[in-house]
């Protein structure tokens, strides 16, 4: 290990904690001199709870606040996986999650184009009620910081981070209020150079094929990312908001790839190498208003959604065969496009013997086109082609909650409609045509046993629809017989959960029982006329399993870990598929913060699981370690040392046979990191009060 960056690290956080430790010493001094004009109380608040297995985490007031991307802060999280490709997020025992930012539906382009600053808690639920979307079965629900005074305040942070090569995050977030008026606005500035690599082996014995590559990117990205909210408190009661975010992403990229191939008789070793540049750019905007209708004692609220994602992605590419000389092989330019718009209403009404009515619709529409154009110079031929996509859903709920003695329940009917429409603009007929409707119901009931211990118990039935960008029509040349592309005929994933929870104080075990219908997987497709492999998602035939959970939450003294603990199996299966066997696995979590005198906070984090067998895939185990020191100083600096992959294990292997096509897989994840966070406050607080309010929103799939 090179431990030059490690070193510097060192010396620069020695010279900051110095520089502001003199800052700080000058402060207490002219301090001295002042009246004491008021008495702060402060409680140690920890940074997980659990409740029924719900866990939430106090971002704002952790170690975590100076992570510099949200994706790196949410897979710290328990339970929760991000991919390797970092395009999407997971909880372990329920697949995709729903996110949700101030109840309002995002997908991963809102969640990148967030500040962390900005974030106050992160809460994992894992039995959402009718009211959240039916698609999904867990959700991460973020809320965000809301002044309760009138106050101004500005973060500005700065962190550098040594990965395999230099990046750096520049923040800025700011927020003002005054009496019923909040405005928020950040900036971030982020210069990354990610390194990927990954490897794959496969064979297809129907053509006599065994081939595998190597394949390694090395890219030059700058992220632009903001945002800005006005938010206006009418009264007591009532509220209006509008806000705005974004990110722009630019990035250049070369792709190296080895490949060796053998088909037949015939053996060929090509080193190709493609040119890329690529741009994606995303813009969110939101209109909400919530009013209490005193007539009839019903709160309203109303919300409408519009949001922009386009990406346009070029590659000039050149194969080298045999160690001859490189060859023009395609010039490709992809774009992609869509547009979603969403409105809500949802009324809640409450009864004086402790029962809540709520009901609601929704409305949503998805508008993409993509674009492929690719130039053959083999051929010297131009492919071109546009497919368009829309899709429509309208949705209505209504959900009864109340206590009936010492029991809490809720019982919860969605029904929701899709229209789904795809064709070629050069086609009259729709190559997907699909119109269905669906019903969700939902319960949980939930009782004391003494005032200790709780018993409850859920049942949902919910949804899984694919991201818009997988069902273009855009495709990644690796090399002249693999590429990566899409599947415009995946479907929906139907899923029927059984739990129960038993808690004991802030200690918790899960019993989840499930069967997903039509999962959503890796594919392998062969094309024997030009002897090209295409790797993509279908849906397999189904999915079924079990997991029990223990969240044990510990504290002593200056000491407060939390620990997760999941026995999961899980059995995947597909006709074309090749069942190898399914087994418990155990996922594993701890974290443990020790809060040291003088204002330090050590952190030591770590997750993993045992080797995967889950039918038709089998996965590698894995075990992560993070370290983290913090330092406060008086009410405006803060410095973070983070040390993210101690042994660098973030590695990734998967295998599985599919259409006949065994493969084995490996990635490498550039998660080894040393990370310096510097983070300066300013501003000032008033004694007026201000009640916080959250919000609820529309839901879009764009990636």
């Amino acid at each position: 290990m090179n431990y030059l960056p490690l070193k510097l690290l060192i010396t620069l956080l020695l010279f900051c904690l110095s520089l502001m430790a003199n800052a700080q010493s000058e402060t207490a001094k002219d301090s001295t001199s002042k009246e004491l004009k008021e008495v702060v109380i402060t409680q140690s608040k920890n940074t997980f709870t659990n409740s029924n297995g719900n866990i939430k985490v106090d971002v704002a007031n952790s170690v975590y606040n100076a992570i510099p991307n949200p994706i790196d802060l949410i897979s710290k999280l328990p339970t929760v996986q991000v991919s390797a490709n970092r395009e999407t997020i997971s909880v372990v025992g329920k697949g995709t999650p729903l996110i949700y930012i101030d109840n309002q539906r995002v997908g991963m382009n809102e969640l990148n184009a967030l500040a962390v600053a900005d974030i106050k808690t992160i809460e994992i639920i894992q039995n959402p009620s009718s009211k959240y979307e039916a698609e999904g079965r867990a959700v991460i629900l973020i809320t965000r910081k809301l002044s309760k005074k009138d106050s101004f305040k500005t973060d500005i942070s700065e962190t550098a981070s040594f990965k395999k090569n230099y990046n750096n995050y520049l923040g800025f977030n700011s927020s003002f209020k005054k009496g019923q008026l909040e405005w928020k606005a950040n900036f971030n500035y982020n210069r990354r150079n990610p390194w990927e690599n990954h490897s794959i082996e496969y064979q297809i014995p129907q053509a006599n094929i065994v081939s595998d590559y190597d394949v390694t990117a090395v890219s030059k990205v700058k992220d632009y990312i903001f945002g800005g909210g006005l938010f206006y408190k009418i009264n007591d009661e009532d509220y209006f908001s509008v806000n705005i975010n974004g990110k722009v992403r630019n990035d250049t990229f070369d792709i190296n790839t080895y490949t060796f191939n053998k088909n037949q008789e015939e053996e060929n070793n090509v080193f190709t190498l493609s040119d890329n540049s690529s741009s994606k750019n995303f813009i969110n905007s939101f209109i909400n208003y919530s009013k209490k209708i005193k007539a009839i004692d019903t709160k309203l609220f109303a919300g409408f959604q519009l949001s922009n994602f386009n990406q346009h992605l070029w590659s000039l590419v050149q194969n080298n065969f045999n160690e001859t000389e490189f060859q023009l092989s395609q010039n490709r330019d992809q774009k992609f496009n869509v547009d979603v718009f969403s409105g809500r209403i949802d009324l809640e009404k409450k009864f004086k013997n402790e029962m809540n009515w709520e009901y609601g619709a929704l409305y949503s529409a998805a508008k993409s086109k993509s674009d492929y154009a690719v130039f053959d110079y083999e051929k010297s031929e131009n492919t071109t082609f546009r497919y368009n996509f829309k899709e429509e859903n309208l949705a209505a709920y209504s959900q009864l909650s109340g206590k009936i003695k010492k029991a809490d329940f809720s019982l919860g009917l969605r029904i929701e409609n899709t229209r789904v429409n795809g064709k070629y603009s050069t086609e009259s007929t729709a190559l997907i045509d699909k119109n269905y409707t669906n019903v969700f119901p939902k319960a949980q009931i939930s009782f004391p046993i003494d005032s200790t211990k709780s018993i409850s118990i859920d049942y949902s039935k919910s949804v899984s629809r694919p991201n818009y960008s997988a069902l273009s029509m855009i495709a990644t040349y690796i090399n002249p017989y693999f590429i990566y592309g899409s599947n415009i005929n995946l479907g929906p994933t139907f899923m029927d959960v059984v739990s129960t929870v038993f808690q004991y104080h802030n200690k918790s075990v899960k019993l989840t029982l499930y069967q997903n219908k039509n999962p959503i997987y890796q594919d392998f497709v062969f094309d024997s006329q030009t002897n090209v492999l295409t790797f993509t998602e279908k849906n397999f035939e189904k999915e079924s399993g079990y997991n029990v959970e223990f969240t044990l939450p510990f504290s002593y003294k200056i000491w407060e870990s939390t620990n997760s603990l999941i026995f999961a199996t899980n059995k995947i299966e597909d006709k074309l598929a090749v069942f190898n066997s399914s087994k418990t696995y155990l996922y594993y979590y701890s974290n443990n913060t020790l809060k040291l005198p003088k204002n330090f906070t050590f952190v030591l984090s770590f997750w993993g699981a045992t080797k995967q067998k889950e039918g038709v895939f089998e996965r590698n185990a894995k075990l992560i370690f993070d370290l983290s020191l913090a330092k406060s100083f008086g009410k405006n600096w803060n410095c973070t040392l983070s040390y993210n992959d101690v042994f660098k294990n973030t590695i990734y292997t998967e295998r599985f046979t599919v259409n006949n096509i065994s493969s084995r897989a490996r990635y490498l994840v550039d998660a080894n990191e040393i990370a310096l966070t510097l983070r300066y406050s300013f501003g000032k607080i008033k004694d007026s009060e201000f009640k916080e309010k959250n919000v609820n929103e529309s839901e879009n799939r764009i990636r």
